[in-house]
């Protein structure tokens, strides 16, 4: 589970080229040296600080789970074993022995306790996920037992992403308690990491480069790669350039217009799938008065009539077409198909309409439109969607302010509301309550209950059918809950749903990758010829 988002970089010419002459001298004699570059910094090493995308990319490299996931993307045993209830509000977890952090102590019971206290801590982008967690306790060095507020059927799901730290080191380096991120915190934890991963971390120089090399006392098994030098290179069309010499052997994130050409060439490989998440565009729906706007007063966003418009004056298949390049499906529904309860029939979007968009807002009070701001990461692709979505807006008489921002300014608009307006995106796991909990479910005091939920948007009905999936054992309700659910963001609209992306790698033919759609890249499946 995790936000998409990016920075973008200016390059001086001088640091790109010894960042690329670095990447030509590590692969140079050593096959076994993956060279990526990507558009998007991980941000911060500090696994329990984030929930975005481009930190698990990194992350899932170094720091492992109880849970993990297969090449199916299927839940499996990771550093817990076994997992099973003791009673209605206990769940007990086996873990694995003989498991090393990276600075060889041992992974024990004391270690998981502390983990997930720490995931559920103030300023943790975990703790959501968690809700309904109250703790851990040790029952024996390599037991412990999950204890809960209610029956709870879904919980491995909940550890998916919930790095395993080491208790020690944390309280050695000061770092027991999560970054906050949103606070620009500078902590150790921020630059260096000592998980049990496949992988551990070498250097990592924030906007630039970051370096893995493999774990010599890693339990599991893994693929070729002894080396992992990964790029931050915002430029798209440098990013290519470096794939395109030589320097650099895979690029998670292709420009969308260079795909098509990508796919011909005989000496690269591309792996494409559909991505489990899915782009939206979110309201300001608690504020009286839309923060920046001609309008006074008042929130046009606030009434139906309005988000409709909205909905009905963008050409979600034309964006498609020119700004994508055929790289997305459009959707209407909250949630993938891959997620257990999608409503096929949700699918469907309301038409392109912008007579009507404008006949809308004509009836809701606003025949002269009104003006906004709309906030979206600097992301290229992302930028260019939010600027077509701008210039359909203002054909119906909704004037935007377009605002785009790196990520460490974007993502807090979003915990803390701050927007008016605002596209983002979200890649869930495998089970449909954290989607709905996190983004759309009434923001709590405590943080976990609508963590993410950038518009504020409440609904009593909502609230009360996600508590009940979060604790309903049977399948058969569960999935029912589902579909109640995404029948009142249906008819509310709190959110737009846009498109899911088609997630493109390109890399050397010599390369093997396992595609999950979640778009990130396990490097211990990866395979060198």
């Amino acid at each position: 589970m995790s936000l998409f988002g990016t920075r973008k970089h200016s390059w001086p010419i001088r640091l790109l080229g010894a960042a690329l002459l670095s990447l030509g001298l590590a692969g140079a004699g050593q096959a076994k040296t993956l060279r990526l570059a990507s558009g998007f910094d991980p941000q911060s090493m500090d696994p329990h600080a984030l929930a975005l995308l481009y930190q698990s990319r990194v992350l899932t490299q170094v720091y492992e789970n109880l849970v993990g996931r297969d090449q199916q993307y299927q839940l499996e045993p990771g550093l817990a074993l076994s997992w099973a209830p003791v009673d209605s509000k206990t769940w007990r977890f086996k873990l694995r022995p003989n498991v090393k952090f990276h600075d060889g102590s041992s992974f024990s019971a004391d270690d998981a306790v502390f983990s997930i206290e720490r995931a559920l801590a103030p300023n943790s982008q975990r703790a959501p996920q968690m809700l309904g967690i109250k703790g851990a306790r040790k029952v024996d060095a390599l037991t412990i037992d999950v204890l809960l507020e209610a029956p709870d059927a879904m919980l491995p799901h909940k550890f998916w992403l919930v790095a395993m730290m080491s208790k020690a080191w944390c309280e050695k380096h000061n770092v027991t308690r999560p970054q906050d991120y949103n606070g620009k915190q500078e902590t150790y934890a921020v630059r260096n990491a000592n998980g049990t991963g496949p992988y551990q971390l070498k250097s990592y120089e924030s906007d630039v480069r970051l370096v893995l090399t493999a774990h010599p006392q890693w339990w599991g098994q893994r693929g070729d790669v002894d080396e992992a030098i990964y790029t931050v290179i915002g430029s798209d069309a440098t990013r290519l350039a470096a794939l395109n010499s030589g320097q650099v052997d895979f690029v998670i994130d292709p420009p969308f217009q260079d795909v098509q050409r990508l796919q011909q060439d005989r000496q690269l490989k591309m792996a494409t799938t559909t991505d489990i998440g899915t782009q939206y565009l979110a309201f300001d729906q608690h504020r009286d008065e839309l923060q920046v706007s001609d309008i006074k007063g008042r929130n046009p966003f606030k009434d139906i009539r309005v988000r409709r418009a909205v909905y009905q004056a963008i050409d979600i298949d034309l964006i498609i077409r020119q700004v994508l390049r055929g790289q997305a499906t459009a959707t209407g529904s909250f949630i993938s198909k891959l997620l257990d309860g999608h409503v096929p029939e949700l699918e469907k979007r309301l038409p392109y309409d912008p007579a009507a968009a404008r006949a809308l807002l004509t009836e809701a009070g606003y025949p002269n439109g009104f003006s906004t701001n709309l906030d979206c990461v600097n992301a290229t692709y992302r930028a260019a969607v939010c600027q077509s979505v701008a210039s359909m807006l203002a054909r119906v008489g909704i004037k935007i302010n377009f605002v785009a921002s790196p990520s460490s300014t974007f993502f807090p608009k979003l915990t803390q509301a701050t927007g008016n307006f605002v596209e983002f995106g979200w890649s869930p796991g495998s089970d449909p309550w954290n989607v709905f909990n996190v983004l759309l479910r009434s923001k709590d005091g405590g943080g976990s209950n609508g963590a993410f939920n950038a518009g504020r948007y409440s609904n009593a009905r909502l609230d009360a059918v996600v508590d009940a999936m979060r604790i309903e054992p049977d399948l058969t309700r569960r999935r029912q809950m589902v579909g109640e659910a995404l029948a009142i963001v249906h008819a509310e609209l709190p959110v737009i749903p846009l498109y899911r992306r088609s997630l493109n790698w390109v890399m050397r033919s010599n390369i093997s990758v396992v595609q999950w759609p979640n778009d990130i890249l396990e490097l211990r499946w990866v395979k060198i010829s």
